[in-house]
């Protein structure tokens, strides 16, 4: 009897629900805005619609730049050029540029967005800039 009670306890584990990635669908906006993020050591962009919602991201990184190379210009180059390419499939033409940042990739970035194919309609910095910044270290004494 204890041996019936064991095997009615050990009940076939219930089966696990594979998580798959959504492929994304639908159409991204004509218009619509890109954001690169250019520091020392990356460069990030990503293009998203008029309110903010991401529709595409590209970084140095996910290109196999690794190290120093992600903050080259080449590789600022690569990231937009591949984010950009991403943005036209899903039908988007025309996009405002933001740039932000003291990175060397900055003017190649919007650059390879005008030859990817996207009409840019306008470039801002977005960098932000200290109202007078922190505190500076005390004086040395010699």
């Amino acid at each position: 009897m204890a041996e019936e009670i064991k095997k009615e306890n050990q009940a076939a584990p219930a089966p696990v629900a594979e998580a798959k990635a959504k492929k994304k669908t639908g159409r991204a906006p004509a218009h619509g805005v890109v954001h690169i993020q250019c520091s020392f050591n990356n460069t990030i962009v990503t293009v998203t619609d008029d309110k903010g919602g991401t529709i595409v991201w590209s970084t140095s990184g996910s290109h196999g730049f690794k190290g120093t190379k992600k903050g080259t210009p080449f590789a600022a180059q690569i990231t937009c050029n591949k984010a950009a390419e991403k943005a036209l499939a899903l039908g988007m033409k025309e996009v405002a540029v933001k740039v932000c940042g003291p990175g060397q990739g900055r003017e190649t970035a919007v650059r390879a967005l005008q030859q990817a194919g996207l009409t840019v309609t306008s470039i801002k910095d977005v960098t932000p800039i200290p109202h007078n910044g922190c505190r500076p270290p005390k004086a040395r004494r010699m």
